[in-house]
């Protein structure tokens, strides 16, 4: 298994930047003791308060894309403080990543009342995700009792011979991932909307539709 390494301090005090070495060093070692693969080590000054680090997109860069599935870190305050550390978990839980600690020598366990929290954000989530998805339904209808054909919008046919480009609607897309909806989730909405796509397909027209 392939692990980010991530180290915070607060300051940017010289004295703390030991501190950035002493994490870095207790956390190899706990990624020996479990055999992980430690694929790069992040570290920062900044305010735990703070969602805006570089180091933090870093790390989340390499979960999303599936670099790496372990995140070590010293404790659960080097993550973040405050609403920003459940905001980091609730996204590091969504995407199925494990977090070890040098605390506790081995897997975090979330705290009762932070687990209470995560349950009622992924709750407001769910129904957020439903809002949308009658949201699409709606416009979908609307649109077509409009006189829109879907299959109109089937655009480059002759980049892909002998078969149909499948035909859904983009424009949502592009607002869904405003709204920091990932891939995954996006395609799930359409399939349960009765568009069989991809993750991919979804992924590669978006990009189409940025860059034309």
């Amino acid at each position: 298994m392939k692990a980010v390494i991530y180290c915070r301090v607060s300051t940017n005090k010289k004295a703390q930047e030991t501190s950035l070495a002493r994490q870095k060093e207790e956390l190899m070692k706990l990624a020996v003791r479990n055999n992980f693969s430690i694929l790069t080590c992040i570290g920062e000054q900044e305010s735990g308060y703070e969602i805006n680090r570089d180091g933090i997109f870093e790390m989340l860069d390499y979960f999303s894309s599936g670099q790496a599935d372990i995140l070590l870190i010293q404790d659960e305050t080097r993550l973040g403080r405050g609403n920003t550390k459940i905001a980091l978990f609730h996204q590091l839980q969504k995407l199925n990543i494990s977090i070890y600690t040098s605390l506790h020598g081995g897997e975090l366990e979330v705290s009762e009342s932070d687990s209470m929290v995560l349950q009622i954000v992924g709750i407001v989530e769910e129904y957020q995700r439903k809002l949308q998805n009658a949201k699409i339904r709606r416009g979908m209808k609307r649109a077509v009792r409009e006189g829109f054909d879907p299959s109109r919008n089937l655009t480059n046919r002759q980049q892909a011979p002998g078969r149909e480009r499948i035909a859904f609607p983009i424009e949502e897309i592009v607002q869904l991932r405003q709204k920091e909806m990932t891939f995954e989730e996006i395609t799930r909405s359409l399939n349960n909307l009765g568009y069989s796509v991809s993750k991919a397909t979804v992924h590669r027209r978006y990009q189409e539709y940025v860059n034309s």
